[in-house]
């Protein structure tokens, strides 16, 4: 992957909002697998509940891949500022709410 260019469009953080107020966004997030989230940018940091648990693998736009795991019931906490894709590169579904913190 490239350096981001001016004119790539960013898709959204997941395929639903399923609450939103004045402090925090949640999102709603499932990938099947081989499925992969559009590149998108966190403007807020953000924890990611796994629902159900799958393999993904982050890739950023700098090229930089991560192995990211995560197992059912597991919480992560991430700063802002990321431009990535994620894909899920198991063989399990993946269900998980992103709750974005304003």
């Amino acid at each position: 992957m490239t350096e981001l260019s001016q004119d790539v469009e960013l898709g959204p953080v997941g395929q639903e909002v399923v609450y939103e107020n004045d402090r925090v966004r949640v999102w709603h997030i499932r990938l099947e697998p081989g499925e992969r989230q559009p590149l998108h940018r966190h403007d807020h940091p953000y924890l990611v509940v796994a629902i159900q648990g799958a393999k993904n693998v982050v890739q950023t736009v700098d090229g930089t891949r991560i192995d990211a795991d995560e197992p059912t019931g597991g919480v992560v906490y991430r700063d802002p500022g990321a431009v990535h894709l994620l894909t899920n590169v198991g063989d399990t579904t993946y269900l998980a709410r992103l709750v974005e913190l304003k």
